[in-house]
């Protein structure tokens, strides 16, 4: 039987399995996909049992970073940005990319977006690191930083010009006009982006909302409801891709997307 699982801590909250099984079931194959609590000292001893029965790992936190010295190669973004959410057997060893990139994008252009010019991300961290990469597949040329570290803020600024995006840092108190770019992507914690609220209501643009529980976030509550994609839609799309990349076969996206729960009591 093949073999597949997500791998980080905590890991009881996840929703993966329920979405690779959903897959599985959907294009009867008799594979298994369970989640496993791995921290960053579990990672050797756990690589160490991997076999040819495994098809593939997704990974969570804290483990996106601290994977790559055990794997052979690594895609070129998923290096830029030093995230790997999924590991993939092949000929040359273990490879490392990155389907949270592709699951943003996704999320933005099944909501209608399409060749946006401007963005603005609040957050620094390393899913603010993602929406970098995804941001220049879109195409859009300026990328406004706002972050709480100005140290973190300079660093996502570096990563913005080697995916030749012209950036610039904002200050993180609330600005109605950094919330008027073409796109915003929150990778705030769900009430950390509540200050910007007031600022929303009248936003011009499409807001992915990388939190998803509890849902609505005060940002994604305050802004126009039909141009709002959240975490959940970022969770399904990366998990496509995995499926897709672990089985070499068409995910079965309605399957995966009714496996999931209500968005209002989603767990993460």
């Amino acid at each position: 039987m093949r073999r597949a699982g997500v791998l980080g801590s905590p890991i009881a909250h996840s929703l993966s399995p329920a979405l690779h099984r959903a897959a599985y079931s959907a294009l009867r194959l008799d594979w298994a996909y369970d989640a496993y609590e791995v921290d960053e000292a579990g990672l050797p001893a756990f690589f160490a049992e991997l076999d040819e029965r495994w098809a593939g790992l997704s990974l969570t936190m804290p483990l996106k970073s601290a994977v790559i010295p055990f794997l052979d190669t690594v895609d070129e973004v998923a290096g830029l940005i030093t995230s790997v959410n999924t590991v993939l057997p092949g000929k040359g060893g273990w490879r490392g990319t990155n389907t949270d990139v592709f699951g943003i994008v996704r999320s933005l252009t099944c909501r209608g977006v399409s060749a946006p010019r401007q963005a603005t991300v609040l957050g620094a961290g390393a899913t603010a690191r993602s929406a970098i990469a995804a941001l220049a597949e879109l195409s859009v040329r300026e990328v406004m930083i706002v972050a709480r570290r100005p140290e973190a803020a300079d660093e996502l600024l570096r990563l913005a010009g080697q995916f030749g995006l012209t950036g610039r840092s904002e200050s993180f108190e609330p600005n109605a006009d950094l919330l008027g770019s073409d796109v915003v992507i929150s990778t705030l914690p769900g009430s950390a982006a509540g200050p910007w609220a007031a600022c929303a209501i009248d936003a011009p643009g499409m807001l992915l909302d990388a939190s998803y529980h509890p849902w609505p976030t005060p940002l994604a509550a305050a802004w126009p409801s039909d141009r709002v994609a959240s975490g959940r839609d970022m969770l399904l799309w990366q998990a496509v891709r995995q499926v897709e990349l672990m089985t070499g076969q068409s995910a079965p996206v309605e399957a995966m997307a009714a496996a999931l729960p209500p968005l209002s009591t989603g767990t993460g």
